[in-house]
């Protein structure tokens, strides 16, 4: 371990940037800089700590705020003079109580037809938050959750009747309604897709290890 920490290019100050990252979701929570110090204290500890570059000083993340990342892993670049870490947050990442410190879109280029589950979800809060007329999405958080868990009722009630058909393009169609259906009711009890990325991930034999063994 030591060699490696010893091959780290830290810059004239003495900090090298550490980019954090979410285990489970692999999203990019913050960047931040480490000295040799906070980098040691991390590696002892198994909780980031990084350096402060306006208060010129040590700070663990959650020391203040109980938002502690648990380090599943450290990883170098090519050049050595930069950061990813690996963690299992308790808390938002950043100081406003977001989930990331990156949220302000700048631009979004052409996806080319890409779709996920997340850009879904934000479609769906953001018909929630701005409720649009003539909206199916809307419509369904207007009449609240009673009518929601109908829906997620009717649709589980679908796809089991169409896998009892044993017709795969039916059954396709019907688990895109139940997820659809699903996926607002998430949006109206506030559960995020990450939420259930992580309690999946929990029941994993192998994480479950990897997070025992950052906990030691």
């Amino acid at each position: 371990m030591s060699d490696i920490i010893n091959k780290l290019k830290f810059d004239d100050k003495g900090l090298i940037p550490a980019i954090v990252q979410d285990w489970y979701t692999k999203e990019v929570l913050m960047l931040a800089y480490m000295n040799k110090e906070s980098l040691q204290i991390t590696i002892d500890e198994g909780k980031t700590c990084f350096y402060s570059r306006s208060r010129q000083a040590l700070w663990r993340k959650g020391e203040t705020s109980g938002n502690f990342q648990t380090v599943v892993s450290i990883t170098a670049d090519c050049d050595f003079d930069s950061l990813v870490i690996k963690v299992i947050k308790d808390g938002p990442a950043c100081h406003t109580g977001a989930e990331s410190c990156f949220f302000n879109d700048i631009i979004e280029m052409d996806k080319q037809g890409s779709f996920t589950m997340q850009d879904l979800y934000k479609l769906i809060m953001g018909r929630k938050t701005d409720k649009k007329e003539g909206s199916y999405t809307s419509y369904l958080f207007d009449k609240g959750k009673e009518k929601i868990l109908k829906k997620v009722g009717e649709e589980c009630t679908e796809v089991v009747i169409a896998g009892m058909k044993d017709d795969k393009k039916e059954t396709i169609f019907e688990i895109s309604d139940l997820a659809y259906h699903v996926l607002v009711l998430m949006a109206q009890m506030d559960i995020k897709p990450s939420d259930i990325k992580e309690e999946l991930a929990s029941r994993h034999v192998v994480d479950k290890k990897v997070k025992q063994e950052t906990m030691k």
